[in-house]
């Protein structure tokens, strides 16, 4: 006789409560151990799959993972519709499922919006905790979107606290707006924000610098960046996206997250396509530096860059921080959704 059917418990989890039960040191930790499974070849993670929406100018994106060691499963659902301001809607949205992978029940689902935010801050701290020089003081952001607020909050979190960051913004207003909320929000962890009217001013002579901009033209020139700068490129995220002069990519240690990404439509997806680069002017993977398997940074005079696209494998291993600390904490509904 077959037992009585058990009833599947999915947890629902709003924007709100991801956001309070995310804490970034924790989100260092996940992110950093996705990049050693990834390094240590532990993981799947298919390529991410698309859909097009022509007649509404928007995509959809599935992005799934599972680390079987962890036992953790998920997929992560992503759309962008630019034209969506005019209805009052986010550009992008995002929702994620967390799934059991030994009975395939769906433990979770929540709003992705913050957790993409936060594990892209973390990889950028991850990438900077062994590519930029030990101890760096100053940092320029170029971009005062959301993505500027969770690099700073890395960098921070991971050093805590640094000397100067500049800010700097195509529309200026932004950036100082950016510095006024950030040096309100750090100002015991952070000496001096500014925002700064040039990025070369945002370039120049510091040790790490963070591009957060959709620009399909080179913004940082290479002659502008002094040896030993780190660079954490997190804009280009679509093919013809592109930060960084190709010229700081051919002479710098080049790190991408993941090869099929970042080839495709990373920073390196336009040098690539004209010829200024090819595969063998990628150094690593960050999966392999953290796993041990490439070194790090090797001294101080290096520039360094860490092209960052985004894995699957960070949102997966993110959302389960959400989903432990929500069932420690007794947050979000519990629903029958299965049934």
């Amino acid at each position: 006789m077959a037992p009585p059917q058990a009833q599947v418990k999915t947890l629902i989890l709003t924007g709100k409560q991801v956001r309070a039960l995310l804490d970034m040191e924790e989100v260092l930790g996940a992110v950093e151990e996705a990049f050693r499974y990834k390094g240590l070849g532990k993981v799947q993670m298919p390529l991410k799959s698309y859909l097009f929406y022509a007649k509404h100018k928007g995509d959809l994106c599935t992005m799934p993972s599972y680390v079987e060691d962890l036992g953790v499963s998920a997929v992560k659902i992503v759309t962008v519709h630019p034209d969506n301001a005019q209805y009052g809607l986010k550009t992008v949205m995002g929702t994620l499922l967390l799934v059991e992978p030994s009975t395939g029940e769906p433990l979770a689902f929540m709003d992705a919006t913050h957790i993409t935010a936060m594990r892209t801050g973390a990889a950028g701290a991850v990438a900077a905790k062994y590519l930029a020089r030990p101890n760096p003081q100053v940092v320029g952001v170029i971009g005062a979107e959301s993505q500027a607020r969770t690099q700073i909050l890395g960098l921070k979190t991971l050093y805590g606290g640094l000397e100067e960051v500049r800010i700097y913004d195509l529309y200026g207003g932004k950036a100082r707006e950016m510095a006024v909320e950030v040096k309100e929000e750090y100002k015991w962890q952070i000496g001096e924000v500014r925002a700064v009217g040039t990025p070369r001013e945002c370039v120049s002579k510091v040790d790490i610098v963070v591009t957060a901009t959709p620009s399909r033209t080179p913004i940082v020139r290479d002659e502008w960046v002094s040896a030993g700068t780190h660079f954490n490129c997190i804009g280009a995220d679509a093919p013809g996206k592109q930060e960084m002069d190709p010229r700081i990519l051919k002479r710098a240690r080049l790190v991408i997250d993941d090869w099929e990404q970042a080839s495709h439509s990373g920073e390196i997806n336009m040098p690539l396509s004209s010829g200024e680069l090819t595969h063998k002017d990628v150094d690593a993977e960050i999966g392999e530096i953290v796993a041990g398997a490439k070194p790090g940074r090797v001294d101080d005079e290096q520039v360094t860059v860490f092209c960052s696209t985004g894995l699957a494998l960070q949102d997966c291993l993110t959302a389960k921080l959400v989903y432990d600390a929500a069932i420690r904490q007794g947050v979000g509904v519990i629903m029958n959704i299965v049934n």
